[in-house]
């Protein structure tokens, strides 16, 4: 393994449901959103780097409740390496990293849901990061 994650936290919770009648149609709702990731990653000093990652639940139609969830999540990794090809940080960066955290991020918003009186809102859908970055590629 070229990193280690020196560090993993929560940098930010965005949990905002309008009102009450959101708050009722939303459980029955829940499949008009989209659970949106994104990626990005900033140099913090010599061979050290921020992968931060950010999920979102997103309106799939303007008619939907509105809502404002996002977790914005944090990961600290020191480079083996301060060379490291860029294909290989790339990899690192955009597969490897969220594949790690993301099953924590998701439970976090699953653990927001269920504190907030949703008790059988289920998010099954699993990510594939490296299909995502392939995808990617191709574009």
């Amino acid at each position: 393994m070229s990193y280690k994650i020196v560090a993993k936290y929560i940098k930010d919770i965005k949990f905002q449901i309008a009102d009450s009648k959101s708050f009722f149609l939303l459980s029955k709702n829940i499949s008009n959103y989209n659970l949106n990731i994104d990626i990005k990653s900033n140099q913090v000093k010599e061979k050290i780097i921020e992968v931060g990652i950010i999920l979102s639940l997103i309106p799939l139609k303007e008619s939907v409740e509105k809502i404002d969830i996002k977790i914005s999540h944090s990961t600290v990794v020191e480079l083996d390496s301060e060379n490291l090809e860029k294909k290989k940080l790339e990899k690192i960066i955009l597969v490897e990293i969220p594949t790690i955290v993301y099953p924590e991020i998701k439970e976090t918003l699953i653990l927001l849901f269920s504190k907030s009186g949703f008790k059988d809102l289920k998010f099954e859908k699993s990510v594939n990061f490296e299909e995502l970055y392939k995808k990617r590629k191709i574009q």
